[in-house]
Parts: structure tokens; sequence; C-alpha cells
């Protein structure tokens, strides 16, 4: 909705081809980007035209024809007004939103009309807001005002600062809003104009709200009831409320809830390990059956592979043993032949 305030904005249709340019083609080993024609001068022969040329034209030029607003039927609109108004009679929601209303005597805030009507000048307004105690939240907003960031703050948005209370009144005497709109943070509005950039600022409900009397007591005939029709919005009733009692948590933990609720079922779902059938013999028994047999086949070949190195190696050693046995034998006999 913020979008419909939107003014259209766009750069020259021209910018950046304010200029006879033309592409040199191929075969010059440069870039096929549109030069500037001439010679006799550092401008001619650069590039132009282009989003990454000197003196070009921007990427996707902006159109004033861009979809600026955007249509909300009027249902919707009313519908979220009545919502945003239902959301200032929150104190959790008041209070969510940054508003300073601990001091506050109630929620919503409702003010005689002889009161509002008395007041003429800003400083009486002051005095007003000091008395309801409501003065601390434009103090808030003094103290949030900040220096703008980026580019803004040159285009005459310079400052921002947070939102403090709303005044709603029906009577137009003209010194009432005089009086406040010189005050930081505080806006006000008429009763049948309501907005809803007011209300909910930034899309965020719970605006603090001081009411005129009149204005509080003409809700009824602009928005109608659940019940009765509005007088002036033809066929509309405020939309019906979901819940009779909107703490759900305290609903919840009640007695009445807790004892017909069954107990909390812990589920133990089991959550099988994915195992590796390379690393884990077990998981490739699973998958192939067979993987056992080749496994013991395997093993009952090793086993004989080894018994018959072993054989051998036995049999070596044996053959060695009586080559050894001989040689000692004959070499006993020279040496008895010799000493004879």
């Amino acid at each position: 909705m913020a979008k419909n305030a939107r003014q259209a904005y766009a750069v020259n249709v021209d910018a950046g081809h304010q200029t006879a340019a033309e592409s040199w083609g191929t075969g010059r080993a440069v870039s096929r980007i549109p030069r500037v024609t001439g010679s006799g001068t550092s401008r001619a022969g650069q590039g132009a035209f282009g989003n990454m040329c000197r003196g070009g034209r921007m990427f996707a030029p902006t159109k004033t024809w861009r979809r600026w607003h955007r249509r909300i039927s009027k249902g919707q609109r009313r519908y979220a007004t009545c919502a945003a108004l239902a959301a200032t009679a929150v104190p959790a929601l008041v209070l969510a939103r940054g508003h300073r209303i601990e001091n506050i005597p109630e929620i919503p805030l409702v003010v005689a009309n002889s009161v509002l009507d008395s007041i003429a000048k800003t400083k009486e307004a002051v005095a007003l807001l000091k008395s309801l105690n409501a003065y601390d939240d434009v103090e808030r907003v003094v103290d949030s005002k900040k220096l703008r960031r980026g580019r803004g703050k040159a285009r005459n948005r310079r400052y921002n600062q947070r939102k403090g209370p709303l005044v709603i009144y029906q009577k137009e005497n003209g010194t009432l809003v005089q009086a406040f709109r010189n005050i930081p943070g505080v806006d006000t509005c008429h009763v049948s104009r309501l907005n809803l950039l007011q209300l909910a600022p930034g899309g965020h409900l719970g605006r603090f709200v001081i009411w005129a009397e009149d204005a509080f007591s003409a809700l009824n005939s602009i928005f109608g009831t659940q019940t009765q029709e509005s007088e002036q919005k033809s066929g509309f009733k405020v939309p019906r409320s979901k819940m009779t009692n909107p703490d759900l948590t305290r609903i919840i933990n009640s007695d009445e809830v807790q004892s017909v609720v069954r107990d909390v079922e812990v589920s133990h779902k089991y959550h099988p390990r994915k195992k590796n059938p390379l690393k884990n013999f077990g998981t490739m028994v699973k998958l192939n059956p067979y993987a056992l047999t080749q496994k013991r086949r395997a093993i009952l070949a090793q086993e004989n592979t080894i018994k018959k190195r072993r054989a051998n190696v036995a049999k070596k050693r044996a053959g060695t043993l009586f080559l050894e046995n001989i040689i000692n034998a004959n070499v006993g006999s020279d040496e008895d032949s010799v000493d004879e």
C-alpha cells in the first residue's frame, strides 16, 4: 500500500546515445563495441553506448511506465484497517512496537472532548501529553533522530526517526492539528479518514493511539459491529473474531484442557546406520549371500596353499640335511685315512 504514493522517475531516453558511434566490426583486433567516429581528438575511437563505456547509457534504462502502484481491493483495505485498530488496544503489541506506555493509565487511551477542544497551542499539547504520561514516547522519538544512511540525506530526507503517538479526533476545529503537528513523532488523523499507514507504520501493528471521546464513540457507526452493519460503509461488518480468548497458551495449560488430553508419546524411531559393504562383511552378506561361500573357499584355498608351502619347505630342508650328513661322513673318512 505504501507503493501507491510513489512518483514515476526515469533517466532521459537519449542519455548515452547523444553521439555518432558505429562498430568497427571484426578483423581489427578490438572489441565490437560501437566507437565514436572521426579523428584528431581523444574522443575519436572511444567506446560509446554500452553500459561499460565512459559516457554510455546505464544498463536497462529506467522507464516511466513501470508498474509503480499496486491495486488493493476495498474489502482488503477495510479488513486491514480493522485489524490495525484492534491491535492498538493490545498492550503487548504496542509495547512490542517500541512505544513507551509503561506509565499509561489504560489502553486504549481515551481523552474527554473538553480537554482536546481547549488545546490551541503546542505548549498546551505538550502539557496534556505529560499529564497523560505519554510524553515518554515523544522523548523516545527525539532521542532516535539519526542521520540517514545513503544518498537520501542529499535528497531532502536527511534525518529519520521513530513514530510516536497518533491522536485521532472527530471535531475539526483546526487548532488541534496545529497544536500537535510540531511535536516530533506525533501524528493526527480524523476518525473517518483512518490511514492504514499511520495505524501500522512499516507494516508493524500496535501504534500507540490517543483517542478523542467522540472519535472513539463513532467507531461503531463507521465500521459497524459483528451484528450491525456500518452506517457509512454499505453492507460492511467488522470481521468476526476467530477466538473469544486469544490467550492460547493459557487455554492449553489450563486444568480443563490438560485433564482430558493424553500424555505425550515419545517415539523411538529406529534410524538404521548406513554401512559400507566393502568394509563391513555382514552388510556384504545381506547384499550378496554368495559372498560367504566365496570367502570360505578363499580361506580353504589359502590354508591349502600354506600346507603345500610348508611341505615343500620341509622336503627341501630334509634333502639339505641328507647332503650335509653325507658330506660330513666323507670328510671324516678322508681325515682318518690321512692319519694312518
